[in-house]
């Protein structure tokens, strides 16, 4: 059998032995009953598959679940389980598909099914006495593959296909196989190529960045290069210009896991916005070192404000929990009666989750936009809410932000170049450490691209493309915890000595891979029209960054409070006698007494005080560009179109974002209307010839 096309092959023998139905699970390939091929079974053209990758079994069958329902065959390897639609030819330019392809890692759970039986398969040793008719796989991303097996002599294939599925599903969870997708796979020249935007992985990059934000009183420290300050740390960051490296590691050796504060972004008007580790309290800093400390929390302003990140935000365990009942309750056996279903949702808390990360963000807007100040986000690790937070603020801030590849920039800059732990949050080790931090700030982008269509340039489907992306092993972009461990596995820092940090974990072994290709070389996985579905066509060209405030003296920003230090908490400005917390000493920044706030319970309120004190300076209104979301009752809306895809009926009829697509939901709605479902009958499938099934039209 061959699969693929232009190129693409994939060499695979008939299948002629019965399995042994005495079997609980496949001990092994060979020893599960699986047939194998003119060659060892799992061989495949090195060509045709991805580096590493073999077919363990297949078996044709039907689609199910959508209209119209299709034919094709259903193949296992050890990376993926793939439904392959008769007639439809994989490219060598699209090597992975979007829409057919399911990585193991990304199953979250295997059902069997027959007239008589249900079964879910958890592990080798799972019990499966029948032939399966009926095959259903849950993604993780919240996506469901419904494939059925006819009678008529292919029992054996459904049999076998269930059980290879089972086997390297769960072999996979043990070994957590990365294998990625080289140059020549993905089309390319073996030459060099650049990447779609910059990786931040060079001092050229950081530098290039600086300029483009304009942050002319900062610069590329060269402290972490070798990673020998912090692993979990990108080799460059952003620190003030006056700053020397010796003082920038002293410093940085008094924070949780040596996450000193550094800058993620700078505004037009002159704030900065930092991030860093808690205080790591049991140090004992001289003057020296207290003085280098305040000078990067300050980073040359007067008015420093410090936000309690963690406040009124869930703990990591919190957003596990919300995600797991959040996934039961969009599962399409869901026990929940539909007149009580969204009190069910209400129960799973996910939705109060992101409402009160984007009312923090906002909060924190206001305090970036309205005083020119330094305002320091303070999360013990520092490596999820406060990139979380960060990034919102900045797309709530920064029109730049908000198109297709300042977006991606952003992330690429604020989670995976600042270390953000995604193989440990999405499931890769223990289970006490898991939490999709990641998928409630893409929560959040998608409310904030609701309430405002007309500001971001990337539509809902690329931020779904995002969100399946998380799970795909063919690029180190999200299957990594620290730049240093994604460094270590393409061999860059072979030569580098390295310190041991307490709590990093040891990169994993695997093959060398192009560390140019990562997660937004979309054409890997997506074809040119699905690339074309990224853009929002409701998108204002007006709202582009050349059209936004002047980088020099903007007239909405204020000169913050004369030498304070504030705390940001549970909504509300609190005025603080010392930045550090080992000064016994009296403050030496004290509070005027004119600049003790109000109480605030909200970003509305806040944005009053900001905007409205001091008296003499009058009402200012809202500067252009900056974005307060909505976030009480209804205005926080459930991901339809993510979290209810293995509900089919309930996807018919959502908007499509293009007339392309709206010409598909229609001859969609026709074809149930005439109740069209094609089928091709099990004597056809036996009659053809394996080599030939999976590239020929039926």
């Amino acid at each position: 059998m061959w699969w693929g096309g232009r190129g693409q092959s994939f060499n695979i023998a008939p299948q002629k032995e019965e399995p042994d139905m005495g079997l609980s699970g496949p001990q092994s390939v060979q020893g599960s009953g699986m047939p194998e091929p003119r060659s060892q079974l799992g061989s495949c053209l090195a060509s045709g598959c991805l580096p590493g990758e073999q077919i363990l079994a297949w078996a044709p069958g039907v689609r199910k679940g959508l209209e119209p329902e299709l034919p094709g065959t259903l193949i296992c390897t050890n990376l993926r389980v793939t439904f392959q639609p008769c007639g439809w030819q994989r490219s060598q330019e699209t090597p992975l598909s979007s829409e057919y392809d399911f990585a193991l890692v990304n199953i979250g759970r295997l059902e069997a099914v027959s007239s008589l039986s249900r079964v879910q398969l958890h592990r080798p040793g799972s019990l499966l006495k029948f032939i399966p008719e009926e095959i259903l796989i849950h993604g993780r991303d919240f996506r469901l593959l419904r494939v059925g097996f006819e009678a008529g002599g292919l029992e054996p294939q459904a049999f076998q296909v269930t059980m290879a599925i089972v086997q390297a599903r769960a072999q996979s969870s043990q070994a957590q196989q990365y294998v990625g997708i080289t140059l020549s796979k993905a089309g390319q020249s073996s030459g060099s190529r650049k990447p779609p935007i910059p990786l931040l992985e060079t001092s050229e990059d950081w530098e290039t960045e600086r300029k483009k934000q304009g942050a002319s009183g900062w610069r590329v420290s060269l402290v972490n290069e070798r990673f020998d300050v912090a692993t979990s740390l990108p080799r460059y960051f952003w620190v003030p210009h006056r700053t020397l490296d010796s003082e920038v590691r002293r410093a940085f050796g008094h924070f949780h896991q040596c996450r000193g504060p550094r800058l993620s972004w700078h505004h037009p008007g002159g704030s900065d916005l930092l991030r860093c580790g808690g205080f790591y309290t049991a140090s004992d800093p001289n003057k020296e070192d207290i003085r280098a400390v305040e000078s990067l929390l300050q980073a040359g302003h007067s008015d420093v404000v410090l936000v309690d990140t963690m406040d009124e935000l869930p703990s990591l365990a919190d957003v596990q929990l919300a995600h797991l009942r959040l996934r039961t309750l969009c599962l399409p056996d869901s026990s929940v009666a539909e007149d009580k279903w969204l009190s069910a949702l209400e129960g799973t808390r996910w939705l109060d989750y992101v409402r009160s990360c984007l009312r923090k963000a906002s909060d924190i807007s206001v305090l970036v936009t309205s005083r020119v100040r330094s305002v320091v986000l303070q999360e013990r690790g520092d490596r999820d809410f406060n990139g979380l937070l960060s990034s919102l603020v900045q797309l709530l801030s920064a029109p730049e932000a908000r198109t297709l590849l300042g977006f991606q920039s952003l992330v690429q800059r604020e989670w995976v170049a600042a270390g953000h732990p995604f193989l440990t949050r999405l499931g890769g080790t223990g289970v006490s450490e898991k939490a999709p931090v990641f998928l409630v700030f893409l929560d959040c982008v998608w409310q904030l691209l609701q309430q405002f269509p007309a500001e971001f340039e990337f539509s809902e489907f690329f931020l779904l493309a995002l969100h399946d992306s998380v799970r795909v092993p063919d690029t180190l972009t999200f299957l990594r915890d620290t730049p240093w461990e994604r460094g270590k596995q393409i061999g860059q820092f072979n030569s580098y000595t390295q310190v041991y940090t307490p709590g990093y974990s040891q990169p994993l072994a695997g093959n060398s891979v192009n560390p140019q290709l990562s997660v937004w070389d979309w054409d890997l996985r997506y074809s040119n029209e699905q690339i074309l579905q990224f853009h929002n066509p409701g998108y204002d060209p007006e709202h582009c960054p050349d059209s936004w405030l002047p980088r020099q003296q903007p007239s909405f920003m204020v000169p913050g409070p004369p030498s304070s230090v504030w705390l940001f908490s549970r909504g509300a400005l609190t005025p603080l006698n010392q930045l550090c917390p080992w000064r016994n000493s009296p403050s030496l920044l004290a509070v005027p007494s004119r600049w003790l706030p109000r109480p605030a319970i909200s970003s509305e309120s806040l944005a009053d005080q900001e905007w409205g004190l001091p008296s003499h300076w009058g009402a200012c209104p809202l500067p252009s560009g900056l974005l307060l979301p909505g976030y009480l009752g209804p205005q926080i809306r459930l991901w339809r179109r993510c979290y209810l895809r293995g509900r089919p009926e309930v996807q018919v009829g959502l908007s499509a974002p293009t007339i392309t697509g709206l010409q598909d939901e229609l001859s969609r709605l026709q074809e149930l209307l005439r109740k069209w479902t094609p089928r091709i009958s099990p004597e056809d499938h036996s009659k053809k010839d394996p080599n030939s099934i999976l590239s020929q039209s039926c």
